[in-house]
């Protein structure tokens, strides 16, 4: 092979899970150019394995396969072995995910795929046993069956090559709606909604059974479906898997924090991996809930995962790391469970009422392991008991702490740093905690400042004072919502025209001119062998989804209608996907209907004016998923065409606008009445 790949190359890596691979036995090189040639100088087909740090079952085969010499022995002498960090290059997972699935196979992690030397697949799967297991080949059978195909059955590998290369340039092509206008409509809102509530469990929330994943797209639309019609069973979805979920045992009673996942039915055992973007979409969905319920566990959780960040998550500098891991000692939630013995030695005399409260006993309720969770007592206690459990959950924390903690993956990423900075944004605003928006001004001036080229142009990674890969259009959507939020909630308009700046270099290197839509990846990313273009939601919400919701926001903040244009083109160019699978589309619909109904409100004061804050106060009483907010000081201009253009305070006094379309609401200056505009709104 020569000296690029005779040996591990990972300790030239940044990415935590890649540098915990640098010392396997196997040759793992980086995926770069130099690697693809050297594969195919040698005319040798490359294992591609893709993982993440939080990921347990990475860990597995890892343990099982890649730290084994005989196995390792044989991926190097057959194979050219790359190991590639999903969260570094989502770009690199979402095409062999896709290819995977055309295969008819299941996706997820770790991903194991076979190319050719020219980086197209022919055959795959995920995690593979050491040993025939569970109806499924060993991973030596797999290596020796793959590397023979390739050797003495070439045209055979070839076929699959081709068959699989038509699939993955369809994932381009999305399918449009008829005719060239949008055709999303609130009566198929409604019926995407009615067919969505019938997924829900109606005992434990959340969709289907096990496994669980939170899916705050799906619940926000369902909740806009409520705000919509007015009807119950879709608040009550929303309400029944918010509330589970942040009494079940997928969140961290002692720390704060939600889990990704739940394997069961219940909520009750986590995939105890906890990862920056569903605690900020979870965030995010319970402020928007809470301006309406005003419940207090909400609130509780909202601000105990945020004190969660603050503490664990906020890397030198300010920005946020990924994820913390599931595995601690080499055991899956290790960190978070505990006996009824630990549980007593701790609290002592109160250890019977945070037994009887947290699901406590002898038994457990996890493998001889206690889950804290309060399922069976979801509702709050009086506020005596609660402050008893709270006093008890402090003594449980410090003690855990001297444990060993799972690890920490401190790379920071441009997309769900964008999920976390708007969310804070957003709680900020609703519950007056600028300490909140602070942390998220802060994480934002990071990224500018070191996830930054020269050219204005973002990158996808930061870690270990490097910024690495090109930014992805699910980078520039998610910064682009953040510093949209961030502007809300300081009039800052700095943030304004950073907005409009990312929005041309995502026009300029990502649109596809003849078809419209944004590619996932740039024009001149190199080292691809497709594009995708997708609304899916995946792991965090669709660029392109997200996207409708930025530029509407941009087009009635600016008033230049070409943003308006360019989010009705977004969604022509997916409108017939809805009528294929409308399940991993709640980003684009949720935005399709801002698009289609915004609600604007106008506050005209000076920000130092008791009035004025209150005005500014009322507007965060009410759930309004649709509302776009803009405070201009007395004389200030709105852009030109703006239905409340022109009006300013009424008699020296701060006052309020709330504009349905073209036409706005008398003047307001009193905060209740303002909330009670509000609270018409459908």
């Amino acid at each position: 092979m020569g000296s690029k790949t005779d040996q591990n190359r990972l300790g030239e890596e940044t990415s935590p899970y890649l540098l915990q691979h640098r010392d396997n036995p196997v040759h793992w090189q980086g995926w770069n150019p130099a690697t693809l040639a050297a594969a195919k100088a040698a005319d040798k087909p490359i294992l591609l394995s893709i993982g993440y740090a939080a990921c347990h079952w990475c860990h597995v085969m890892a343990h099982e396969s890649f730290e084994n010499p005989a196995i390792a022995a044989q991926m190097n002498d057959n194979f050219v072995a790359i190991k590639v960090d999903r969260e570094e290059r989502p770009d690199l997972d979402a095409i062999y995910q896709n290819a995977l699935a055309l295969m008819g196979e299941h996706g997820g992690w770790p991903l194991t795929m076979f190319l050719t030397p020219d980086g197209e697949p022919f055959w795959g799967g995920t995690y593979f046993p050491p040993e025939p297991r569970w109806g499924r080949p060993g991973f030596p059978q797999v290596l020796a069956a793959v590397g023979s195909a390739y050797r003495d059955k070439r045209e055979d590998v070839l076929k699959n090559v081709a068959a699989l290369r038509e699939g993955l340039a369809r994932l381009g092509q999305p399918e449009r709606g008829d005719g060239d206008g949008p055709e999303i409509s609130p009566e198929l809102f409604d019926r995407i909604a009615e067919r969505l509530l019938r997924e829900v469990d109606p005992l434990n929330g959340g969709i289907g059974t096990a496994p669980k994943f939170p899916q705050a797209g799906i619940f926000e639309l369902l909740w806009r479906a409520w705000k919509r019609t007015g009807r119950e069973p879709y608040r009550e979805a929303v309400l029944r898997t918010l509330t589970t979920i942040s009494q079940g045992g997928i969140y961290d009673h002692l720390g704060g924090g939600y889990a990704r996942y739940a394997t069961d039915a219940h909520w009750l055992v986590p995939h105890f991996e906890k990862m920056l973007y569903d605690n900020a979409e979870l965030v995010s969905l319970l402020t928007l809930v809470w301006g309406e319920t005003r419940d207090p566990l909400y609130a509780e959780r909202i601000a105990e995962t945020i004190a969660w960040l603050e503490r664990e998550m906020v890397i030198d500098g300010g920005g946020f790391a990924s994820s913390l891991d599931a595995d601690s000692e080499h055991e899956e939630g290790k960190f978070y469970v505990w006996s009824e013995a630990e549980i007593d030695e701790v609290l002592g005399e109160e250890a019977d009422l945070f037994k009887r409260f947290y699901d406590v006993s002898g038994e457990g309720n996890w493998e001889g392991h206690t889950i804290l969770n309060r399922l069976a007592h979801p509702a709050l206690a009086d506020g005596e008991t609660e402050a008893a459990l709270a006093h008890c959950r402090e003594l449980l924390l410090k003690a855990r702490a001297p444990r060993v903690r799972p690890g920490l993956d401190d790379k920071v990423l441009a997309d769900w740093n964008g999920l976390m900075i708007a969310a804070l944004a957003q709680a900020g605003l609703s519950f007056e905690r600028f300490d909140w928006v602070a942390l998220a001004e802060r994480a934002f001036a990071f990224i500018a400042a070191r996830m930054t080229a020269a050219d204005g142009r973002l990158r996808h990674s930061w870690r270990a004072d490097e910024a690495r890969h090109p930014a992805s259009v699910d980078d520039y959507a998610n910064l682009c919502r953040a510093a949209l939020a961030l502007y809300e909630a300081t009039s800052n308009n700095a943030y304004l025209a950073q907005t409009r700046d990312w929005a041309a270099l995502l026009d300029r290197h990502h649109w596809d001119d003849a078809a419209g839509g944004y590619f996932f990846a740039a024009d001149d990313t190199e080292d691809l062998i497709a594009r995708v273009k997708t609304a899916n939601d995946a792991a965090v919400p669709s660029g392109n989804g997200t996207m409708v919701g930025v530029l509407t926001r941009l087009a009635l903040l600016t008033g230049d209608d070409q943003y308006r244009r360019r989010a009705a083109a977004i969604i022509a160019v997916f409108a017939g996907e809805l009528g294929r699978n409308f399940f991993p589309l709640a980003t684009l619909i949720n935005n399709a209907e801002l698009a289609m109904k915004p609600v604007q409100i106008v506050l005209v004061g000076k920000p130092d004016d008791t009035a004025f804050a209150e005005l500014r106060r009322a507007v965060y009483q009410v759930s309004l998923p649709n509302r776009i907010v803009q405070a201009i000081a007395p004389g200030g201009a709105l852009p030109e065409g703006h239905p409340a253009s022109g009006k300013g305070l009424v008699r020296g006094r701060a006052a309020a606008y709330v504009c349905d379309g073209p036409v706005c609401s008398l003047p307001l200056v009193e905060p209740q009445a303002l909330v009670d505009s509000l609270a018409a709104v459908r």
